[in-house]
Parts: C-alpha cells; structure tokens; sequence
C-alpha cells in the first residue's frame, strides 16, 4: 500500500477488494486503482444488485475510512445535499439574547448564524474534514434518480471540493474524498459529469466468478449447492424477465436454502422461494411450475 494507505497498484487493488470478500475483475480493480492515483471520482454502472454499492462500503471499511452516503432521490436539492440551519434552535437562542436584554440585530445575526446550529448534509461532511483525518468515502448512490439540474451543481462541487456558506464562509476539503458515483442507467448520466469521472460498467459476472462470489461470502454452503444455485440464476437472466436477478438475490437466494437444510435443488423448493430471488409477482408466475422443471432440467 502506499500513500496513505492507498492501493499502489492493479493487484494491490485487487487484493485490498477481496479482503472486503469483493470478487472483482481486473477491469473494476483498474478502474477503481486510477482513481484512488488520481484523484478522480469513479461513475460505475450497472443493473442493480450488482456489486456497484458494495465497492464504496468495502473501500470504506478496508482502508478504514469513514463512509458518507449522498441517497440520491427525485426531487434532491442543494440545500439536502449541503447543508441547512437549525431553525428551531436559532428561534430559541434568539430568544434567550432577547431574554438577556440583547437587542443589537447584527449582534443576534452573528450569534445564530454559528457553525454551531449548521446541520452538515453529505457533501459538506465530506468536505468539511479536519486537516490530517483520513480523506472520507463519499458515495453518491444511484444518480440517475435525481434530476439534471442536480448533476450540473454536483459538477461544480466535485471541481473543487469546496462550498461556502454565506453566513460562515468557505469549506475547502484539506484533502478531497474518495468519490463513487453509481448509476442504474434509468436514465443517461450527463456528459460533462462523466468526463470528470472514470468510469466502470459492472456486468452480471459469468458462472466461475458468480460461484466464487457464493464461495466467499457464503463459506458455509456446500460446492453442489453453490453450484446448482449459480447456474439456476444463470439460466434465469437469459430469461425475458421484468427484473432480472442480480448477485444481491443470488447471496439471498443461497442463504435462504441453506436456512432452509437445502442439500440439493428440486422443483418443489425453488418454486416455495423464487420470491426470495424475483421481485415481481409477473416474473415469479412466469418461472414457477413448468419453467422451474425445464431450468432443472437443462441444468443436467
């Protein structure tokens, strides 16, 4: 490691990933390398479920970095992004001053608008670090539910890892966070965001890689189980599906049928949990019965 604790390579990356039992490939470990080098925020894409979250908590808690989590959601402005004031307590030490016989305004202006009754949001927290504390994990999840004119002012925060509070004055980050955006792809991120990011697509992984997710984190299931349950989601996702399966349900799924004394798959106990793996009503009637026996069955 180096710099601070930083990966100082590809493999190092690789390595630092898997002790989070993140089974990445070299593509991701690159990506990600890069910008923890550079300094450039990572925009990673993907369907849900695949392990684009799960990169930001297991950097987090493997370089042993606090992790900030901006939710995004329709409707997400700057002021839930920054920062807001806490009026109720403004009103009470208003009036207290009051109380006290202090009746200057610009004295009572200076004395409400203190960080003290600042509410710090995600991006200011991350920004607002002390100098010589770890550089935070700033996750900025699911983009694509918040509106374009959000991404345009998150560009200007991420160019210079400041913010100013007209009240206080500028926070400028002692040492910028480490950034992963995600994205579901509901809708196209804008380009001038990505040109500030490198970016990494996360696919659903191939049989060999999906197992030796299950292995790791999973130790407990037993190889033919694994296997089985692998190959049935395989199976599944070149199905025409609402909601395909991601790794996230393939990890409820294993779990659920090891809870459950599974030795092996039948028909009768992927149909009593396919709702454990699908999500939608439509999807479960479409695999369930017949579906279920010819998966089984093609699986040999």
């Amino acid at each position: 490691m180096a710099d601070g604790n930083l990966p100082a390579s590809v493999d190092d990356t690789l390595a630092l990933l898997r002790a989070g039992d993140y089974v990445a490939d070299e593509g991701l470990a690159t990506a990600l390398f890069l910008s923890l080098k550079l300094g450039r925020p990572l925009l990673l894409e993907g369907e849900a479920g695949v392990g684009k979250t799960e990169v930001a908590k297991v950097l987090a808690r493997t370089l042993g970095r606090r992790m900030i989590r901006l939710q995004c959601y329709e409707g997400l402005d700057a002021a839930a992004a920054l920062y807001e004031w806490d009026y109720a307590r403004q009103m009470i030490e208003i009036r207290l001053a009051e109380a006290a016989g202090q009746r200057d305004k610009e004295g009572l202006e200076r004395t409400v608008f203190d960080s003290r009754f600042l509410i710090q949001r995600p991006l200011l927290q991350a920004i607002a670090v002390p100098a010589g504390t770890p550089a935070p994990v700033l996750l900025i999840d699911e983009l694509d539910r918040a509106d374009e004119p959000f991404e345009a002012f998150l560009l200007e925060v991420l160019s210079d890892f400041q913010i100013t509070v007209p009240e206080i004055g500028t926070f400028t980050a002692a040492s910028p966070p480490l950034v992963i955006i995600t994205s579901n792809r509901t809708r196209e991120i804008h380009d001038a965001l990505k040109r500030r990011c490198f970016y990494a697509w996360i696919d659903y992984p191939d049989l060999e890689r999906e197992l030796e997710i299950v292995r790791v984190r999973l130790p407990g299931i037993s190889e033919g189980l694994g296997r089985q349950v692998v190959a049935f989601v395989q199976k599944l996702r070149d199905k025409d599906l609402f909601k395909l399966p991601g790794i996230a349900e393939t990890l409820d799924w294993a779990q659920a049928l090891v809870a459950l004394d599974t030795g092996a798959l039948d028909a009768a106990r992927v149909d009593a949990t396919l709702g454990v793996l699908l999500k939608y009503q439509d999807d479960v009637a479409k695999i369930r019965g017949a579906e279920t026996a010819a998966i089984l069955g093609s699986m040999g």
